[in-house]
């Protein structure tokens, strides 16, 4: 089992280097998806000797919603925004997967600070979690579409996800179930206000907002 959960754990990595490196938004939403289900199966894995009903619900429910659900929004805005790609980023794609490396770098510096670690099934599990994370930010404050924002808010959400199904240990049913729909209400809110900015506007270019300041 470290074996697959070593596997997951790189491919998650490999997915937000290419984010990263990717300017179609589709593409993007799809590699979010490939985390939700990534997601899903790491849960199980990271916690098979205590498997239980709650936790395949769990799990089933972040293959639900971050594999299928959100892609499914975050599509359906893509294609009522008529927007296909991320032209002139704030920083650019070859910078940006030089910056996750750096990330990762950094993430590995901090775990090797974090006393979880050392219980972890696989050393680069908090690593992979914390780079995540970082990578979620970046794309929030790097990228001028409000859909590439959205996709990193979900990075975001799956690095902290998964940094607490390996760090933190028995977490109440409730508060994981509760994040989750927070995330699932978010995107909701999220796709409808980029539909009504782009209705508004022809765009859904974030850094376009400044210009309604009086």
């Amino acid at each position: 089992m470290q074996q697959w959960l070593e596997l997951a754990t790189v491919l998650l990595f490999l997915s937000n280097l290419a984010m990263l490196g990717l300017s179609e938004l589709g593409a993007c939403v799809r590699t979010v998806a490939f985390q939700g289900i990534l997601l899903g199966f790491i849960t199980l894995i990271v916690r098979q000797e205590g498997l239980s009903v709650r936790l395949l619900i769990l799990s089933v429910m972040s293959i639900g919603l971050k594999g299928f659900v959100f892609p499914f929004l975050l599509l359906r805005s893509i294609r009522e925004a008529g927007v296909r790609r991320e032209v002139e980023p704030f920083v650019g794609y070859v910078t940006s997967v030089v910056g996750g490396l750096l990330m990762l770098a950094v993430s590995m510096w901090i775990s090797a600070r974090i006393p979880a670690t050392a219980t972890a099934m696989s050393s680069f599990q908090i690593p992979v979690a914390l780079s995540t994370i970082f990578t979620g930010l970046f794309l929030v404050v790097s990228r001028r579409k409000a859909l590439n924002q959205v996709i990193g808010y979900l990075v975001f959400e799956s690095g902290i996800y998964m940094f607490g199904i390996t760090a933190v240990g028995e977490i109440p049913f409730l508060i994981e179930l509760g994040v989750l729909l927070d995330v699932f209400v978010a995107v909701f809110v999220m796709g409808i206000a980029m539909n009504h900015i782009n209705r508004e506007f022809d765009h859904i270019d974030a850094d376009q907002l400044s210009s309604l300041k009086g």
